[in-house]
């Protein structure tokens, strides 16, 4: 589906214009069109790859679809794969964002994702001066855009870990809940990360020692935007190194909250194993055994039990096994 097609000249809208317009504006100096395609099918793709004249193997890409982000140079111009993260409810919708830049054009392809790109065309028709600059411009204010919504999701993510930190030790925390929410969390994290990792590659191309022709005038901006990625990036190891830290201690609270319920469990059993060990010598039915005839030996071995209970009980309360 076509969103929007609309040409520029001199860092200025000229207007919307038909995709059969399209030749006329490419030939006109210092003049770009960037059309933004939702969802197309292979007619629309087709008919752009004949008026922009893109690489066969880019359009592929872009048919094709599930690839892995990456910025590309096809002659003089560029071709990026991004991905769109998008919360969903408990899950992420991963979509993708192909763009297609060169000397006089950028299309958008965007697949598998509601969220549009009308804000950064808005950006770049309040900064004429930086359109001024042309495609590179509008490239990068597509991928600076789509790196700045990953940041909401991480500190998501890292608030929903933090908060099972804190259940991890709670008095009635749930354990197997405390896993199955970190291994959740683990599950969204690695989204991110395939996301943002192979981006930083492209990205660092886009503003390191060859720089394509399109990005020439705005290599800081993309240098910018990989600063983006590298804490992105950092932040997503962090929170992958503290998920394992918090698994790891979660099976040690697990462990420890076993380990008390054995020695509660022994603790009790000593107490009964007096008692029975007493009532069993004395169940044995021997003639000749100490006491048998004495009027208060019931109360007295009652009482002898009791007593030796009552040490018990209060030597397991000081060694903290009750």
């Amino acid at each position: 589906m076509l969103v929007s097609c609309v040409a520029y000249q001199d860092g200025t809208k000229v207007g919307d214009i038909t995709p059969g317009q399209i030749p006329e504006y490419l030939r006109r100096p210092h003049c770009f069109v960037w059309v933004a395609l939702h969802d197309p099918d292979a007619g629309e793709l087709a008919e752009m790859q004949k008026a922009f004249d893109l690489h066969p193997l880019a359009v592929e890409d872009a048919v094709v679809g599930h690839q892995r982000p990456k910025v590309e140079e096809y002659g003089d111009s560029l071709f990026a794969i991004l991905h769109l993260v998008e919360p969903a409810g408990e899950d992420y919708r991963v979509g993708e964002l192909a763009v297609f830049a060169g000397p006089n054009f950028v299309v958008s392809v965007r697949n598998r994702a509601q969220r549009g790109f009308a804000e950064v065309r808005a950006r770049c028709e309040r900064e004429p001066k930086l359109l001024r600059q042309g495609p590179g411009f509008v490239l990068y204010a597509i991928i600076d855009a789509v790196v700045d919504r990953y940041f909401p999701i991480l500190d998501n993510l890292e608030d929903e870990l933090d908060a099972v930190e804190q259940r991890i030790f709670a008095p009635e925390g749930a354990p197997r809940d405390n896993i199955e929410a970190l291994y959740a969390i683990k599950q969204r994290l690695m989204v991110m990360k395939h996301a943002v990792a192979p981006l930083l590659e492209g990205v660092s191309n886009l503003s390191g020692a060859r720089v394509p022709v399109l990005c020439t005038k705005i290599t800081e901006y993309f240098r910018d935007i990989y600063d983006h990625l590298q804490r992105l990036n950092q932040t997503a190891d962090s929170i992958r190194d503290t998920i394992a830290t918090a698994i790891s201690v979660n099976l040690s609270m697990v462990t420890l909250q076993e380990n008390e319920t054995m020695k509660r469990l022994a603790a009790y059993a000593a107490l009964l194993a007096v008692p029975t060990m007493i009532a069993g010598i004395y169940g044995m039915n021997f003639e000749h055994m100490p006491e048998l005839k004495w009027h208060y030996g019931y109360a007295a071995s009652l009482l002898f039990m009791g007593a030796i209970d009552v040490l018990l009980y209060y030597r397991f309360k000081r060694t903290k096994w009750l």
